[in-house]
């Protein structure tokens, strides 16, 4: 698996925290280890299309590095961003900036040019319209 699908699933996994309490977070673990990626091939089999353990594990245990840093993640983006705390912001947008914080931040790995270009390749994909540009404008405080 590609390190930008990996990402847009970590992404799809953490987003979940937005709609379910913190206890539940290991249920949906487990059920997000059967959800299949998009997938474009309409001919492919299901087991084809699902994700194999190694990929979800590796999924899981890259969205629980980032949920044990949520408080700290959201500290800075409220810090950082006037007007725009953390509560007034769309939901797939905060959950795109946060990626890309812990990935700025904790992941020595990538470089911040890459984690604020995924950002805003995520923002185009599944934000509203003028998403990219402020995950952009987020990010680039980051930077």
């Amino acid at each position: 698996m590609k390190r930008s699908e990996e990402r847009e699933q970590v992404f799809k996994l953490l987003f979940r925290v937005e709609f379910n309490p913190i206890e539940e977070m290991a249920e949906q673990e487990e059920l997000f280890s059967y959800d299949l990626p998009e997938s474009e091939d309409l001919f492919m089999s299901s087991d084809e299309k699902k994700l194999s353990d190694k990929d979800a594990d590796k999924i899981i245990k890259r969205y629980k590095k980032i949920a044990d840093k949520l408080p700290e993640i959201d500290a800075m983006i409220n810090e950082k961003t006037l007007g725009w705390d953390t509560d007034r912001m769309a939901k797939v947008d905060l959950t795109i900036i946060r990626l890309a914080i812990f990935e700025i931040k904790f992941d020595d790995d990538i470089p911040t040019g890459v984690a604020i270009n995924e950002a805003v390749e995520l923002a185009k994909k599944f934000g509203q319209d003028g998403s990219a540009s402020f995950v952009n404008g987020v990010l680039a405080k980051f930077a």
